[in-house]
């Protein structure tokens, strides 16, 4: 497989708004099997990494995840490259090129793997996500019993049972909207966080089909904002200006101490 044909098998999983060019090293590297230049929009690939093409693809397609996600931010990327908006790209792009036939999910391969899986998902993740669940319960009855008693529920909270409130007032939020604990307990309280009952539905409805934390949150969870690169610049200016300003008080500050 050469660099055109990668460039090919990525533009067929998902179309590009800007062009981009894939590079093969012809090198080996121990640090990275792949990079991508936002500036050049360049996917570089150290091709000498791999013994076998689908591997290769996984990397040419995160590294492709890179590229959409720079594109969706008018052609640049803040610092942190590897965000919940970047996983999410890369997640649905890697569900794609399954589909598309470009990529073939590795975890599939191995039937000792799978039956870990179930074995996770049946003795942890559900039973863990039961437990939360129960507990919520158990703290409603809790509150009411501590109302009837004319004691501060947050007291009880804090100096009986000594878990942060969050938590518990997470685990009662899970119980009152009723959460699948199928998804275990981490995902619930991400769906749990949801105010809306029908964003809180479709966030739920699609973890328990297979889409990832970070896609929900993304695409279901948080509102979609449009990102206007003029806008999102005026905001950083705005942003650094307070800052200097901020530090030249806090200069002047110590420069008076000195003198003093």
């Amino acid at each position: 497989m050469n660099q055109d044909r990668v460039k090919e098998l990525l533009l067929s999983v998902e179309d590009a708004p800007m062009d981009f060019s894939v590079v093969f090293s012809g090198k080996q590297s121990k640090k990275v099997n792949g990079l991508y230049k936002p500036d050049t929009r360049e996917i570089l690939i150290h091709n000498r990494n791999f013994k076998e093409d689908n591997m290769l693809m996984y990397t040419a397609v995160h590294e492709y995840a890179h590229h959409l996600h720079c594109c969706s931010r008018g052609g640049k990327l803040s610092a942190r490259a590897h965000s919940a908006e970047f996983w999410s790209i890369l997640h649905g792009l890697l569900q794609k090129a399954e589909d598309e036939g470009v990529y073939k999910n590795v975890f599939a391969d191995s039937p000792e793997l799978e039956s870990l899986t179930e074995t996770i998902r049946k003795k942890c993740l559900y039973e863990n996500g039961s437990l939360v669940k129960e507990l919520g319960k158990l703290l409603m009855e809790a509150n009411t019993l501590c109302t009837g008693i004319g004691a501060r529920f947050e007291d009880y909270i804090d100096r009986v049972l000594r878990i942060p409130r969050v938590a518990a007032r997470t685990a009662m939020k899970i119980y009152q909207y009723n959460v699948n604990p199928s998804m275990g307990a981490d995902n619930m309280k991400i769906v749990a966080g949801i105010g809306n009952d029908e964003t809180r539905t479709a966030a739920e409805g699609a973890l328990l089909s297979g889409k990832s934390p970070d896609e929900v949150k993304v695409q279901i969870a948080r509102r979609p904002v449009q990102d206007d690169p003029k806008e999102r610049l005026e905001k950083e200016k705005l942003r650094l200006e307070r800052t200097i300003q901020t530090l030249t008080k806090r200069l002047e500050e110590v420069e008076r101490e000195l003198e003093d």
